[in-house]
């Protein structure tokens, strides 16, 4: 069962950015006739975006003709992309992606500089709001943070299920020993909760470096092995683990902000359900990000980029509250739930958790992995966790 999410957008087109280093880059120009752009997301994130998106076809009429959006699972992104550009036939002209998509293309060597595009995109400290603005810079110039959350880990739960609820490591990987296949997570490597979960564990745990996953996570590892043991497989998206929470073959979930909330408002998981944390728990923030492949036509990047610029304005950014399924989700300063739709108000006022506000105010929020570490991470997970128990 495929999660689906709406939105509503509207607005007017971004204006001009900055240069870097104090020196002008000429501006590439527009499309003579109108062009076909190619979206694929590979994040969920057109749940947040494809409204915006389209709107900006009607802003600036006669540059698009159409958007042409597809989804795919992001592991499968960079060797279609490799064989696109080593045909010198790229036919996908934006990526919205989450961490570990920009994570695997930068290590590929997948993704325009956006450095030398500068002065068709805002200035990055100019906009974002501080978290997003760290976030961003993991993309090291080579995609462009277009929304952000504080993430997780959380476990979600059904309190008629689980009478005693872990509040520690150690309780949890107990009550999962009693309660075998009653746990479950997502491939880390297609799931923010899931990625969320394995770099939040160091935290937890008292690993002896966070940030280094091949290093500095001996602890989370054995964890990791020991729970999975109790593990019935480990599904290849999260929408599975909701799906299985809601049906009531699982009982507790790896989860996040956004996965608690939005789940519940489309009625895939009872709006009873409730969320924990665990001791020592950290805020490890998540975010979508809009890339450009290698390859792309000048035509297609001068509408790429002025989109891309576009879609970090606050009359769209506001939108990114959707329904909570990234709960907070605006990325750049001077976005309020007021200025949402009416139905992204309504929504947050009947599934949302006051107390996220709370704890996103008095709970540090930790960086993700940098990109190369992010692909240690998730190899390793697949070789040492996964393996044998993926579907």
């Amino acid at each position: 069962m495929t999660i689906t999410r709406r939105s509503a957008v509207a607005g007017l087109a971004a204006g001009a950015g900055l240069a870097v280093s104090g020196r002008a880059f000429a501006q590439l120009p527009m499309p003579k006739s109108p062009v076909v752009v190619t979206v694929v997301d590979v994040a969920g994130n057109l749940a947040l975006t494809q409204k915006a998106i389209e709107a900006y076809r009607r802003a600036r009429p006669g540059i698009v003709s159409r958007f042409a959006f597809t989804k795919a699972p992001a592991p499968e992104l960079p060797s279609k992309l490799k064989a696109q550009q080593a045909a010198g036939r790229v036919d996908i002209d934006l990526v919205l992606t989450g961490t570990d998509g920009i994570a695997a293309g930068i290590e590929q060597k997948l993704w325009v500089d956006l450095k030398v595009h500068a002065g068709q995109l805002p200035k990055p400290a100019d906009i974002y709001q501080p978290a997003a603005l760290r976030l961003n810079g993991l993309a090291q110039d080579q995609g462009l943070c277009v929304a952000w959350y504080p993430s997780g880990p959380l476990i979600e739960y059904m309190p008629e299920r689980v009478k005693t609820v872990p509040t520690t490591a150690e309780e949890l990987l107990a009550w999962a020993r009693q309660n075998k296949g009653k746990f479950m997570y997502a491939r880390p490597a297609n799931s923010g909760p899931g990625r969320t979960w394995i770099m939040g564990l160091p935290y937890i745990l008292g690993d002896t470096n966070p940030s280094d996953p091949d290093k500095g996570w001996d602890k989370t590892w054995e964890y990791l092995k020991a729970i999975g043991e109790t593990v019935d497989y480990y599904p290849g998206g999260t929408s599975q683990t909701m799906k299985e929470l809601g049906e009531g073959s699982r009982d507790i979930v790896v989860s996040t902000t956004g996965w608690d909330i939005n789940p519940r408002v489309l009625g895939v998981v009872p709006a009873e359900a409730r969320v924990g944390t665990l001791k020592n728990f950290r805020w490890v923030a998540d975010a979508h990000y809009m890339a450009v492949p290698k390859g792309v036509a000048d035509e297609k990047l001068a509408v790429v980029l002025d989109l891309m610029a576009f879609l970090l304005q606050p009359a769209q950014q506001a939108y990114t509250y959707d329904e909570g399924y990234f709960y907070p989700g605006p990325a750049v300063k001077g976005v309020t739930l007021d200025m949402a739709p009416p139905e992204s108000r309504a929504a947050l006022k009947e599934f949302g958790r006051p107390e996220y506000d709370r704890m996103i105010a008095e709970t540090p929020i930790e960086m993700p992995l940098d990109p190369d570490k992010l692909v240690v991470a998730f190899r390793r997970w697949d070789e040492q966790v996964g393996s044998g128990k993926k579907r």
